[in-house]
């Protein structure tokens, strides 16, 4: 009887030190495999971190965020050009909200994005949000890692876009850069008790359109009521589908990096790895408050309703009692 041959993803995960030094030759299904079995954490996913792990640390992580509309991706395909044009290895995470009906990402980004087609330097990968509200999912960072191994000097992170409540990326990017454009008024006026405070660089974008510089003063007026380094964050204007200001942008982040950017990489990894395990917590406590005995959780909320209990401190018995 003749053997049943391996099939080509078996044969992948067979050995994961085999599977990450093709990665690093520049293997693009190398590379596709580790990203696809880090984003699902299948079974072969902490082999692959292990063999993964003496090659992690180097790759700068850029994260953009900011309310809807204001041309994120668009954005990112400019600076992707720009990177490519230094001859940068490109990886680009595009965390996209999840399709209802099957769960995974929309794709949306993947559109627009034009600087990802027919270029070996740049790999692109959309992930589904899942119902995360804070604008990433945690398989983002597991992603990040698989860039990093493959040898991609740059990690670029498009978050969702819902807004105030997307600050996840402040725990895992290393430069935080937080997206604006003219006509988005309400969304400045929310953003400065949310994402203005994780921002390490303000930009507004379609900076060619009218009222581009009135919503760049309102993002100033809003940072000169600081105090501290948060008052001096810079506040450029960007026209990304020309590539106007994209070059000022650049050396905005170089030398944010080079002033700020912990040269430990264990630093900056440790700050990713807190963000999972904070991510894991708050998971494995929403399940407990979902599927509990429901006579414990409504002697807890009795307690709430009652005055006797404060809602912290009933999460701090659940919590105790995992």
């Amino acid at each position: 009887m003749t053997a049943t041959k391996p099939s080509p993803e078996t044969q992948d995960l067979a050995d994961p030190a085999a599977l990450v030094a093709r990665m690093r030759a520049g293997e693009r299904r190398a590379t596709s495999r580790a990203v696809t079995e880090l984003e699902r954490l299948s079974s072969a996913a902490p082999r692959l971190l292990e063999a993964m792990r003496p090659h992690l640390g180097r790759a700068l992580v850029i994260g953009f965020t900011g309310p809807p509309g204001a041309g994120k991706s668009t954005l990112v395909n400019a600076y992707t050009r720009y990177l490519r044009e230094e001859n940068k290895q490109i990886g680009i995470i595009a965390v996209d909200p999840s399709s209802p009906i099957s769960g995974g990402a929309i794709l949306g980004d993947r559109i627009r994005m034009t600087a990802t087609l027919d270029d070996d330097g740049v790999f692109m990968r959309s992930l589904a949000s899942r119902g995360h509200l804070g604008g990433l999912c945690p398989a983002a960072v597991r992603v990040i890692d698989a860039f990093d191994a493959a040898g991609k000097d740059i990690v670029l992170l498009e978050t969702v876009g819902t807004g105030q409540s997307e600050i996840d990326v402040a725990e895992v990017a290393d430069v935080r850069i937080v997206v604006s454009a003219p006509g988005l008024g309400d969304d400045i006026q929310a953003m400065k008790s949310g994402l203005l405070e994780v921002a390490d660089i303000l930009v507004v974008n379609k900076a060619d359109r009218e009222g581009a510089e009135r919503t760049a003063q309102q993002l100033k007026g809003a940072l000169s009521l600081r105090s501290g380094p948060r008052a001096n964050v810079p506040v450029l204007k960007v026209t990304a589908t020309t590539g106007d200001g994209v070059p000022a942008l650049a050396v905005a982040i170089d030398d944010f990096a080079t002033a700020n950017v912990a040269k430990d990489a264990t630093v900056r990894r440790r700050r990713r790895a807190r963000y999972l395990i904070a991510r894991a917590a708050a998971d494995l406590v929403g399940e407990r408050v979902r599927h509990g005995a429901d006579g414990e959780l409504d002697r807890l909320a009795d307690a709430v309703l009652a005055g006797t209990l404060l809602p912290a401190d009933a999460a701090g018995k659940i919590l105790r009692g995992m």
